[in-house]
């Protein structure tokens, strides 16, 4: 690539737009209903489950086998920390507040959310993080992470 085509890619850089995830499920209507009454999402005629920045389309699936939550991804130590990767297989991240994950994570408990293992904790670099992992009824894991500096 020479230096022209560079310096034009980088003037009229297009920009994505916002992004959303979609997901094929066992049940529809269940998932709607999980995404609605447990998560607190507006829930539409297309699919669409969306509560604040998290946005998620929900499509049924032709098969049960079409279902497919992430596995954990590998290990791996070129991270700019000592962090090597998730315990579980994420399949949406969401960042929110250090002060708000407990109550985040305690309203979603009260209105019957499934949380597969406890919170999990650690620090990279110079931030402790907090994450907390909830399934939906086909057990795609959403992560409530939170972040926060060390002060020292």
């Amino acid at each position: 690539m020479n230096n022209h085509s560079t310096e034009l890619d980088t003037k009229h850089q297009l920009k994505f737009g916002t992004t959303i995830q979609v997901r094929l499920v066992s049940d529809l209507k269940k998932s709607q209903e999980y995404y609605r009454d447990v998560l607190g999402c507006k829930i539409d005629d297309w699919g669409h489950a969306e509560r604040d920045g998290m946005i998620v389309i929900l499509q049924q699936a032709i098969s049960h086998e079409d279902v497919r939550p992430n596995a954990p991804s590998k290990k791996r130590t070129d991270y700019p920390t000592e962090w090597e990767g998730p315990e579980y297989g994420w399949d949406t991240f969401i960042h929110v507040g250090w002060n708000d994950i407990h109550d985040l994570t305690e309203e979603i408990r009260n209105k019957g959310g499934l949380f597969p293992n406890e919170p999990v904790t650690g620090s990279h670099g110079n931030w402790e993080f907090k994450n907390v992992y909830l399934q939906d009824p086909d057990k795609y894991t959403i992560v409530l992470g939170a972040m926060r500096e060390i002060k020292g």
